[in-house]
């Protein structure tokens, strides 16, 4: 994870903090619950009680995207590329973080493809540069993404775990139905019932002298 960009200073400092602020370590604890009941991987405990959803924890366990590649891997199996360069190990640490971002990429990626919407996403930035962190905003992706999870068939996660996906309320109507619409002046073009010309008188009238 990438530690090399200057630290901001003055509105870009303050405006920063702000986006930190809106992080919620309970919602972070809770995307990591859910990572670890699909995923199993050993870096997350188990036990929800002994989770750390801490900024700096969440950042720590994500950062690198291997994990995310993980849980996509389980969810949309055959997508991720573990053959890729990305995910070989670096002895470079220009290389090493390049392919943590590539992983990251990876995910948002793949996180689309699977059903999520592109403003449930996340830059790369976001997860991956100090100074420019939005972790609050990969949450919202993983909660988006579990939401989307849970409709899929053979899901095998938690259900119930996050809220349901909301479902459109489609409405069929006959083809009767839809030819006796056609013949229903709207009231939105103003209405003609009871109308006659009695009484009708536009502009001056015109006088006639014997």
């Amino acid at each position: 994870m990438s530690s090399t960009r200057a630290g901001k200073s003055g509105l870009a400092a303050e405006a920063q903090k702000k986006i930190e602020a809106n992080f919620d370590p309970e919602e972070a604890t809770k995307c990591l619950h859910w990572i670890q009941m699909i995923t199993h991987v050993p870096e997350i405990p188990s036990d929800p009680s002994q989770i750390d959803g801490s900024h700096d924890k969440f950042y720590q366990l994500l950062g690198d995207g291997v994990i995310l590649c993980k849980l996509i891997d389980k969810l949309f199996p055959g997508k991720v590329n573990w053959q890729d360069k990305s995910f070989q190990p670096a002895k470079i640490e220009a290389m090493k973080i390049m392919r943590e971002r590539e992983r990251i990429a990876t995910f948002t990626k793949l996180v689309q493809q699977f059903g999520v919407a592109d403003t449930a996403t996340f830059p790369t930035e976001s997860l991956h540069e100090k100074g420019a962190l939005n972790l609050a905003q990969v949450c919202v992706c993983i909660r988006a993404l579990g939401i989307e999870a849970q409709t899929k068939p053979g899901y095998s996660g938690p259900d119930g775990f996050w809220p349901k996906k909301h479902e459109k309320n489609l409405r069929e109507f006959s083809d009767e139905q839809l030819k006796a619409g056609q013949n229903v002046i709207s009231l939105q073009y103003g209405s003609n019932k009871g109308a006659t010309q009695a009484g009708m008188n536009i502009g001056k009238s015109r006088a006639i002298l014997d």
